[in-house]
């Protein structure tokens, strides 16, 4: 924890903040006694504590309009939007980057953190896995990889910014994020919940979608509570800033010892794999109409299926013929020192899906 609730001159922007990390971080900054701003595109619905702007991201008029008379001590950068191909998402997702914090030229930045992620070792979606890479597990000072990437993009426009706004930056390099949003493109703990839900209301076997490497090796996960955690601290903490780190929990598992764990919390069969990835937009095909009754039935906040699972995100991060561990050492070394059990995450999410009633209650 820092101690914010004695700094009233702290002021954070958090750009993202209906996504998974911005979710988490909003709540634990307000817990923590910050002035909040939050950004987005869309309305939200704010909470005590906090207030909302609206401008589009995309669009440095809109940006300037909104932002040209606000005063900041801290921005937390969680957003991204995905685009067709990885010019495109350098192209609007380094543009956000820039585009931002010029608006804020002139203001008191203190800090600026940037969230990316551990595609920053693996390549983008269009060279994912592919050609040369660094062995596991990670370490952030390994050499970029020699393709186009948004995150050094990113990376490049924060720290162009730095250096002429005078601010310290951090980035933060997550695994596959565990947390709550609704309609996030990339929420592997939500997809696997629905799945699981699907999977009781019809008496089908639980059924892991992925490859036979991520059932037998290691892996580790980022739950969204410390990912914020992490955020304020090296934003907050001295000596911490003007790095990239790795943030990921802290433990390491087999998904072959997690799958029948997850299976147990819903009560449902476990099938690990066998010959072949079973792919969930294949397994979850034409199941749309299904959970439309299931909301029906139980009273759920979302009938929609596209909003509460994403397969495609789920299937890519499972299928993986690699092994993905990320190395922690750097931010211990630097004074961070916050630990979450993998299984735990899950279970807590599960928990709130369920008091929230995005799945059912049974």
């Amino acid at each position: 924890m820092t101690d914010a609730s004695l700094r009233p001159d702290r002021h954070a922007l958090v750009v993202g903040a209906t996504g998974i990390a911005g979710s988490a971080l909003r709540t634990q900054l307000i817990a923590e006694g910050w002035p909040v701003t939050t950004l987005s595109r869309s309305a939200v619905v704010e909470v005590e504590g906090e207030r909302h702007l609206e401008a589009d991201l995309r669009s440095p008029a809109d940006l300037t309009r909104v932002l040209g008379a606000e005063r900041f001590t801290h921005v937390f950068f969680t957003a991204w939007a995905r685009q067709a191909t990885e010019q495109e998402n350098i192209t609007v997702n380094a543009g956000m980057v820039r585009d931002l914090l010029a608006a804020l030229d002139g203001t008191d930045l203190q800090h600026v953190a940037l969230v990316t992620g551990l595609k920053h070792y693996l390549g983008p979606f269009e060279s994912y896995g592919q050609g040369a890479m660094p062995d596991t597990p990670f370490h952030e000072e390994e050499e970029r990889l020699d393709v186009d990437n948004f995150y050094y993009a990113q990376e490049d426009e924060l720290w162009a910014a730095a250096e002429r706004l005078d601010f310290t930056w951090s980035v933060h390099r997550s695994h596959t994020v565990i947390g709550h949003a609704l309609g996030n493109a990339m929420n592997m703990g939500q997809t696997l919940a629905v799945q699981a839900s699907l999977c009781r209301e019809l008496g089908l076997p639980f059924v892991f979608p992925g490859s036979e490497t991520q059932w037998n090796g290691l892996t580790d996960m980022t739950d969204a509570t410390l990912l914020a955690d992490h955020m304020i601290w090296a934003s907050t903490a001295e000596g911490a800033g003007n790095e990239a780190y790795n943030v990921v929990n802290g433990d390491v598992f087999r998904w072959r010892w997690m799958w029948p764990r997850l299976a147990g919390y819903f009560g449902v069969t476990p099938e690990g794999f066998d010959s072949e990835p079973r792919l969930l937009e294949t397994q979850m095909a034409g199941m749309d109409a299904t959970w439309a009754a299931i909301a029906q039935d139980h009273g759920l906040a979302e009938a929609d299926m596209s909003r509460v699972a994403s397969w495609w995100h789920t299937d890519a991060d499972l299928g993986r013929n690699i092994e993905v561990v990320a190395d922690m050492g750097k931010s211990r070394v630097a004074g961070y020192t916050g630990f979450r059990r993998t299984e735990d995450a899950f279970i807590d999410l599960f928990d709130r899906l369920r008091s929230e009633r995005v799945i059912p209650n049974w």
